[in-house]
């Protein structure tokens, strides 16, 4: 078994191993997925967050193994360079890996629990305050744009947002998908794909978008929306593939 901390939590090093031995049995189950589990638990007084990734198939247990940074290793590093750069994530805290000879197993990111207030998905532009929020969350993806910073995983349950009396703060979790660049106007747009296809809340983060770009409204808009159509028309043609040959 692999463990790597950061330096604020080598001290733990015995007791992280211990729990990943055990995480099957213990521990409180927060997500219970088909690809990844994630469960909370206490540690020196400390709550934390463990995510479980699949056991990858057999290419990728070579892949892994050998050639490729696992989920938990890229989530690990890019949670570092994340707080490097001022972007808010949880804190991380350690990545496990599990292997033999020629194979990899399993892996784990392990960070700490983060208290928040709600995510994208709950914005509801009917409450007070909601489109002051849903605007500051525009200028936070902007800023990660600005910051070489693409989010692939960039969809509504994946930023944690803290209200903080009227000045929200933003955390970026599932971590694994990134890529550090220069990001093109196009690019910059499709990062809005997968949050949402309510029409008047893209409207307002193309509002809000265009202020800090050299672009005019109706353009980020329009670009924004392209890709929201289209990643919406390949997600109902890849859900009615999986339907027809689904045994």
């Amino acid at each position: 078994m692999k463990i790597i901390t950061s330096e604020n939590y080598r001290h733990l090093q015995a007791e992280i191993g211990n729990l990943i031995q055990n995480f099957n049995e213990t521990g409180i189950m927060l997500v219970d997925g088909k690809r990844n589990k994630l469960k909370l638990f206490k540690l020196k007084g400390l709550k934390i967050n463990v995510k479980s990734f699949k056991i990858p198939n057999a290419v990728n247990k070579i892949a892994y193994r050998f050639f490729r940074k696992s989920k938990a290793e890229r989530s690990f590093k890019y949670a570092e360079y994340l707080l490097s750069k001022n972007v808010g994530t949880p804190q991380p805290i350690a990545y496990v890996e599990e292997t033999i000879a020629f194979s990899f197993l399993r892996s784990f990111y392990l960070s700490e629990q983060l208290s928040y207030d709600l995510t994208f998905r709950d914005i509801d532009l009917s409450k007070p305050g909601h489109e002051a929020i849903l605007r500051a969350f525009t200028r936070f993806i902007f800023e990660l744009h600005d910051k070489e910073i693409e989010f692939l995983d960039n969809s509504p349950g994946n930023t944690l947002i803290r209200l903080n009396d009227g000045n929200p703060q933003f955390f970026l979790v599932d971590l694994n998908r990134m890529n550090f660049k220069t990001l093109n106007f196009s690019e910059r747009m499709k990062n809005f794909s997968r949050l949402t296809q309510d029409k008047e809340v893209v409207r307002i983060m193309a509002n809000e978008y265009a202020k800090h770009i050299d672009k005019k409204e109706e353009e980020v808009f329009e670009k924004m929306w392209f890709y929201i159509k289209k990643f919406q028309e390949g997600f109902v043609r890849k859900k009615a593939f999986k339907k027809k040959f689904k045994l």
